[in-house]
This record gives C-alpha cells, structure tokens and sequence, in this order.
C-alpha cells in the first residue's frame, strides 16, 4: 500500500473527499475545547470536594485584630492599667515573703516581659497604620472624583447661566415693549393730526 495512502487513513481523509483539511481543523478545535478544564488555563477549575472541609480563612481577621490592639494601646485606660501592672509587680517582688517573689530587684523578668510587649506592639501598631492609610487613600480617591464631578457639575451650571443671561439679554422686557407701544402710539397720533389738518 503506498504510504499517501497510510497517511490520509489515518487522518480520516480519503483523495476523492473533495474536502479540505478545515473540517479536521474544526473537529481538533472542538476537541481542544471540550477537553477537560484540568490543562487549560482559560477555565478555572472545579472545585473538589474533600472528606474534611477546611475552615474559611478571613484574610482581614488579623489586621481588625491589630486595629483593635492598638486603638487600645493609644488610650489611657492601657497606661493605667500598665501602670498598676508595674506598680503591683514592683511592690510584690519587694514587700512579699522572699519564698513568694518570683523577680528579684534588678527585676529582670519585668523588664524581659515589657521588650517583648513593646517589640509585638509596634509591629500591631505599623500594621493598623498601613490600614488606615490605605482606607485613608480609597477615601481621598472617592473625595477627588466627588470633587471631579462637582467641579464638573458647577462649570456646567455657570455654562448653563450664561446662556441663559445671554437668551435673557435679547428677550424683550415689559419696560421695552411699554416704551415702544408708546413710541407707536405717539407715531399713531401725530399721523392722526396731520390727517385732520
């Protein structure tokens, strides 16, 4: 068997089929397409269904959490509470019996205990600032295009009042029309006198 032969065999085309390869062409695009979404990266993937179903992890949960921290560490309710902390821990570590005191005088523990709740606050207190700024700058992009349109708004109202000083300018008013009905009929009289005379 000649090898044209083999080969239009095994495209599905035969030499009398007057037809060109553009069916084929049209039945591998389909074929591309209608392939499973797992090799193409138009068409998001389904979603598997798994035995245990994980739990929703909110993105924001933790930068609200930071927010509240450090809207917290800005008021004075946490310095009095520090301080009575402070207070309370000094005065233990130096008035109570020496087999309850857990921190001796250089007060080690305290000071180990204030780092590490300065060195976790200031990170908490950058990350609600990063978020405030970036509510702060979706609000002045709001604040700009409201101003954008009113800007707008008020060059199309002064457009509009122009106009319309302008179509008011040639319109006639009563005082004008007064004065010429009495031109007119001043006119009138004069001609009726000299048609008497």
């Amino acid at each position: 068997m000649p090898r044209d032969d083999r080969d239009d065999r095994r495209t599905g085309r035969s030499r009398q089929d007057g037809r060109s390869g553009r069916s084929d062409d049209r039945r591998s695009e389909e074929r591309r397409l209608t392939r499973p979404a797992a090799g193409r990266l138009d068409v998001p993937r389904e979603l598997r269904r798994t035995l245990v179903r994980r739990r929703a992890y909110d993105a924001d949960a933790f930068g609200r959490l930071s927010e509240r921290i450090a809207r917290f560490l800005g008021t004075g309710q946490f310095l009095v509470y520090m301080t009575a902390t402070i207070l309370f821990w000094v005065g233990w570590n130096i008035f109570a019996p020496e087999s309850l005191r857990f921190d001796q005088y250089p007060f080690i523990f305290l000071t180990l205990a204030l780092s590490l709740q300065a060195s976790y606050a200031a990170p908490l207190i950058l990350l609600a600032q990063n978020r405030q700024e970036a509510r702060d700058r979706v609000q002045y992009e709001r604040d700009r295009d409201v101003d954008a349109r009113t800007r707008a708004d008020m060059e199309f109202l002064a457009r509009e009042m122009a106009s319309l000083r302008m179509s008011v300018g040639e319109v006639a008013t009563r005082d004008f029309l007064r004065s010429e009905l009495r031109s007119l009929l001043a006119d009138l009289d004069k001609d009726r006198e000299d048609d008497r005379v």
